[in-house]
């Protein structure tokens, strides 16, 4: 496991963090917790050879955070004194204070162990904070350079976001953690002209919480990627457009993991189940009264949330709320059986989780305040299931779907339409070539129940994104989700030109 990084273990958290804590337990709260933080963001453009963007940021506070008189209060700074400290926890007080005049039903937090002075470093070799911005340049301008080689391609980008992220906790119950986690989002695009169209072929590699080995070590086979994408976006500039109907679908990991975060991430967030959440994107089809008989999908869909899973984007040791992470059914046999939630929530409904929360609090800054955020939600594999090109062999009429791309989704996660990179037109169980200007249009339960089958562990990866977003003021979350390759039956497809009028 890599070392805490030597540069944040010299700033004075814990000696803010006890005189936080101790000003807080003189005023009398019944919880205050303290969290320290230090974000590290990198973000290289390169558009055709040549740099055109090189973005640093370091983000240093901390925040207080109590339960007084039943009520939340929580204030935050940026000056690292013993006086600020002070301040601050006065302040989150006098807020819970103001707080508790509006507060009909008392806060409580369900129960935790405590966890003593402990260490977390996520998976990974090489710090991409380690590795000199030119080599990080030159790297995206070679892939830019490989890709206008292609005869179809006018234009290239290549991307990558790179963020370390610092933690540490403490809280009155006597819960200290100190944490780090890396992680990556590289990309690269083709861009190009058809005789009646312009479109673009991108990377289908996901973000991961790993280092800077991810490009450069093995991981991924970007050369690979590379070298086919020209052809590729050649074959999709020349495709036929689709014709609208009803159509069986084959659909890779890559698209596959956008519309779980969509029509099941956040439909199962406790909070917006509950109503909680509305202000951003809205609430949920799949109301508490329904947990446990909800036919969610057909009995092959088995989902869980896990903040565990190695390289996930959402995996953590510990939450922001000082709970050990963990992995739980959301959807089993295709009923919906939990949700994600944190300790307030845990508190609320003591049936779920055995009364324990499943440790999915998260604040995105020193600045804001913990919410409930999405957990690393996977639809899992079927442990002797069919590869992807025994899926594709069951269908006569079908498409075979690969990369993602836009989406829409409704106000309460229920009505949906998604595009993709590739779609690939299945005849007798073979691909018969691209087709182009296709969407697939469904309902959550619709969709879900109609997947057949599911694929084996091989066909199984790790998606995901940077900028889930959430809550007012706006928050964003990095959030990974697994699946295998899925088989789905009788499908809604739209031609999308044809529904823009065009």
């Amino acid at each position: 496991m890599p070392e805490i990084d030597p540069t944040f273990t010299a700033l004075p958290y814990r000696e803010l963090g006890a005189v936080a804590l101790a000003r807080a337990q003189a005023l009398g709260v019944s919880h205050a917790d303290f969290r320290f933080e230090r974000l590290r963001h990198q973000h290289l453009v390169v558009r055709d050879g040549v740099l055109q963007t090189a973005l640093d940021s370091d983000d240093v506070g901390f925040a207080v955070r109590v339960i007084h008189k039943g009520a939340w209060g929580f204030a935050a700074g940026v000056v690292l004194t013993a006086d600020e400290a002070r301040r601050v926890a006065d302040t989150a007080v006098a807020v819970a204070e103001i707080a508790a005049e509006m507060t009909s039903a008392p806060v409580e937090l369900a129960p935790e162990a405590v966890y003593a002075d402990v260490t977390w470093v996520s998976s990974y070799d090489v710090n991409p904070f380690d590795v000199p911005t030119a080599d990080k340049a030159g790297l995206l301008i070679d892939w830019t350079e490989r890709l206008r080689q292609g005869a179809a391609v006018d234009h290239a980008t290549a991307s990558v976001g790179q963020v370390q992220e610092n933690k540490y906790y403490a809280d009155l119950a006597g819960t200290v953690t100190t944490q780090q986690r890396v992680r990556v989002d590289p990309e690269a695009m083709a861009m190009g002209a058809g005789a009646d169209t312009f479109d673009s072929m991108r990377t289908v590699a996901p973000p991961a919480g790993r280092g800077w080995e991810y490009l450069t070590g093995g991981v991924h086979d970007w050369d690979a990627e590379l070298e086919e994408m020209p052809e590729l976006l050649a074959e999709k500039l020349k495709a036929p457009t689709i014709e609208p109907g009803r159509y069986d679908l084959v659909i890779h990991p890559s698209n596959l993991w956008l519309t779980i975060h969509e029509s099941i991430g956040h439909a199962t967030e406790l909070d917006r189940a509950l109503g909680y959440e509305a202000n951003y994107a809205g609430t949920s089809f799949a109301t508490y009264d329904r947990l446990g008989t909800l036919q969610y999908g057909s009995n092959v869909m088995h989902v869980t949330g896990d903040r565990i899973v190695e390289h996930g984007l959402a995996t953590i040791g510990y939450d922001d709320e000082g709970v050990q992470t963990q992995s739980w059914d959301i959807v089993r046999n295709g009923v919906l059986v939990g949700y994600q939630l944190d300790r307030s929530m845990g508190r609320m409904k003591p049936e779920l989780n055995d009364g324990r929360s499943n440790g999915c609090a998260y604040a995105d800054s020193p600045s804001h305040i913990p919410i409930q955020r999405m957990a690393n939600v996977s639809l899992q594999p079927a442990p002797d299931g069919p590869s992807t090109e025994e899926l594709i062999g069951r269908v006569e009429h079908g498409l075979y779907i690969k990369g993602d791309r836009s989406w829409s989704i409704d106000m309460q996660r229920f009505n949906f339409q998604f595009t993709g990179q590739r779609f690939y037109r299945i005849k007798n169980g073979e691909l018969t070539g691209q087709v182009r200007d296709a969407a697939y249009q469904a309902t959550t339960t619709d969709f879900w129940g109609a997947m057949e089958a599911v694929g084996g562990p091989q066909t199984w990866e790790l998606g995901g994104a940077f900028n889930c977003g959430k809550a007012q003021p706006g928050q964003v979350a990095s959030v990974s989700h697994g699946c295998p390759t899925s088989l789905f039956r009788d499908i809604r497809i739209l031609n999308t030109t044809q529904e823009s009028g065009r």
